[in-house]
């Protein structure tokens, strides 16, 4: 799929997808260890590349690690992103990215949007964020989206008919969301603290999507 069409795609299955990436690399922008001039930044699933794209317009002094494990979309980021010399780029997983010489403790902050929602919580989910633990440097956040389940069982089916309604209004016949694995604050509170960050700050909402920062602790 060339990446106007995925970018299509998501806007029409993820409320304020339009916003998502610029959201999130002002939050890391923002953030106490990477905003110092010149750190390393990892793009842990970067996808077609909109987060590459807004971290290159908010900080163009960002050294930018841009990792995923699929070539086609590594590739398609690549033509959207044009000859950057601050990004290298990675085919690759956090996991494996971790233990190559130089990769632990080595960034000062991190962006995951979309990408473990697609994991399943069989122990993959952790070892995704352990590793992205291990990459940071002690202090330096994470920014992660994605799909929750909600805190409130009575609104699950509300929240679910919702977002299909939200699906066809934005012009998709069926609704896409098979594949995916969301789990509730509950479980990512523990996943996140087993994998060595805080407690996870919300910081955006809309229907299931949900946002949070985590800092890698010391």
């Amino acid at each position: 799929m060339q990446s106007s069409g995925y970018e299509r795609l998501q806007s029409q299955v993820i409320p304020g997808y339009g916003s998502l990436a610029r959201l999130s690399v002002a939050l890391l922008a923002a953030s106490p260890v990477a905003a110092e001039p010149g750190v390393d930044v990892l793009v842990a699933g970067c996808g077609t590349g909109s987060e590459l794209l807004e971290a290159v317009a908010q900080r163009p002094d960002w050294c930018l690690t841009a990792l995923d494990p699929s070539a086609e979309m590594l590739q398609e980021a690549r033509q959207r992103l044009g000859d950057q010399a601050a990004i290298q780029w990675q085919q690759s997983t956090v996991e494996a990215l971790v233990d190559a010489p130089g990769m632990a403790g080595r960034f000062a902050g991190a962006l995951s949007v979309l990408v473990l929602q697609s994991l399943p919580d069989d122990g993959s989910k952790l070892a995704f964020l352990t590793a992205l633990a291990r990459c940071l440097k002690p202090g330096a956040q994470l920014v992660l989206v994605d799909l929750m389940q909600t805190s409130l069982p009575s609104l699950e089916g509300q929240l679910d008919q919702a977002w299909r309604g939200f699906q066809r209004a934005s012009g998709l016949e069926c609704s896409l969301q098979d594949g995916l694995h969301p789990i509730g604050l509950a479980r990512l509170t523990s996943l996140v603290n087993a994998a060595g960050f805080g407690d996870p700050a919300r910081i955006f909402q809309a229907l299931g999507f949900e946002g949070f920062l985590l800092q890698r602790l010391s």
